[in-house]
């Protein structure tokens, strides 16, 4: 055998998990050998096998995927005469091909967040995860074994939607298809379409971009039925996680403050609750346009909305920072009768004449709680029996005669049905004071 053979044979020794054909022996060597044709042919076959890719089923309202197109559009400021680049964000939902783009002045990263908030209101809903690039503004570190670590603004985006950030492995843009091939779309529809167009604003080029975009997800698919806006609407939205109540909102950091004693901590002149456990604590507040933020730990434990700048000593006060002790509110009608209610029917008559017995409700307030108050020293049933017993007896019972009664023990003596004669109890106040005859006569002595 010659030496090319030998190559040969030597060749299909390292790709014998592909040469599945007839093979024969080396004489005296027992190693497998094959002619230069048929390794050529099984190597292709090999080749073919190991390049079988699957489907990928989407899922509706589960992804996300979204980028930067690297092509960019002119800015003509008409009052300064300069020009300044535009760059374009995408975002698509594989599953409808559902697309959103928008036109911002840099790549930094507050326009990278505000483009998410964007594409979330654009939606109306909020998918299950991101997928996105390994860019600067949105991954701090990708290694290929250990934890991925998204940037902290990223990430409390992602917190404040309910979604998870999922970046696609480093260098394989396949793993988000359909961004990439919204890229392609976007550029050629905004980038060449409308190159001979002159926009003076990203606003002005960001409505352009809107007709564009409504007119391409309304459009009927080539080779599926219906639409991107018909599928999105019918089948994603449903299985998107709704909006937050408000959006998010970039903000910067504002250091430090010590929770006081009343739960609260100031900020510009101005009061704002924190969970009454971090008493004593220092947590750390991060300021955006509407809205102060309170963390500690890395957790948010406060979102409150911020007081205008000319507004001071204000109070921003939610019931759930406050202990139960701390809960106090002003004491009104509706909750003394509540509380009347709450003792029994006996006091609820005699809570009811106290306050017929004023012109204004506000009035018999007072006087209604120095009753209701008896329950704490003497329970809520002898109370009801002292109400039960003094009703009877005196028109509008007050505080005075109730304590004389539970005083005494008379709340125990009187039987159901009996014509109470409660001692030390005046039914009906005497008009004025009158001299007996012991005092006349002691007047006739002198």
């Amino acid at each position: 055998m010659g030496a090319r053979a030998q190559r040969i044979g030597a060749r299909g020794r390292h790709v014998e998990a592909a040469a599945r054909g007839v093979r024969g022996l080396v004489p005296g060597e027992g190693v497998p050998f094959m002619g230069y044709d048929r390794f050529c042919k099984l190597y292709a076959d090999y080749v073919l096998r190991l390049g079988v890719t699957s489907r990928v089923e989407r899922k509706a309202g589960r992804t996300v995927e979204v980028d930067w197109a690297g092509a960019t559009m002119p800015i003509h400021d008409t009052v300064t005469g300069e020009t300044s680049k535009a760059y374009l964000f995408v975002g698509c939902l594989p599953f409808s091909r559902y697309s959103f783009v928008r036109a911002t002045g840099d790549m930094r990263e507050s326009s990278w967040l505000d483009c998410h908030v964007c594409m979330f209101d654009y939606f109306g809903a909020v998918p299950v995860r991101i997928v996105c690039d390994n860019l600067k503004t949105g991954v701090v570190s990708h290694p290929r074994d250990g934890e991925i670590v998204p940037d902290d603004h990223y990430r409390n985006l992602a917190e404040h939607y309910s979604t998870a950030v999922l970046p696609g492995r480093v260098k394989r843009p396949k793993d988000k298809p359909s961004g990439e091939n919204l890229v392609l779309h976007a550029e050629r529809a905004v980038v060449g379409a409308m190159r001979d167009r002159e926009f003076h604003s990203l606003d002005e080029l960001n409505r352009a971009i809107r007709d564009w975009l409504d007119a391409y997800n309304a459009a009927p698919f080539q080779k599926r039925e219906g639409s991107r806006l018909a599928v999105f609407e019918s089948e994603e939205r449903p299985m998107m996680i709704p909006l937050p109540v408000m959006p998010y909102e970039t903000g910067d950091w504002a250091g430090t403050r010590k929770v006081a004693n009343d739960c609260h901590i100031v900020y510009r002149r101005n009061r704002y609750s924190v969970p009454h456990r971090l008493i004593g604590t220092r947590v750390e507040l991060r300021e955006t346009a509407r809205t102060l933020e309170i963390w500690h730990d890395g957790q948010r434990v406060a979102v409150h909305r911020l007081f205008d700048a000319v507004q001071s000593n204000r109070s921003s006060t939610r019931d759930v920072d406050l202990p139960k002790k701390a809960n106090w509110r002003e004491w009104d009608e509706p909750r003394v009768r509540a509380w009347a209610s709450g003792v029994g029917p006996n006091a609820v008559i005699v809570i009811s004449r106290i306050f017929e017995s004023y012109a204004r409700p506000d009035q018999a307030i007072d006087p209604a709680l120095a009753v209701l108050r008896l329950s704490r020293r003497y329970g809520r049933q002898r109370l009801e029996n002292a109400c039960d017993v003094a009703r009877r007896v005196v028109n509008t019972p007050r505080h005075r005669q109730l304590k004389t009664i539970l005083d005494t023990g008379q709340d125990h003596e009187v039987m159901e049905g009996e014509d109470p004669k409660v001692k030390g109890l005046d039914v009906e106040p005497p008009a004025g004071y009158v001299r007996g005859a012991d005092y006349n006569a002691r007047e006739t002595k002198r």
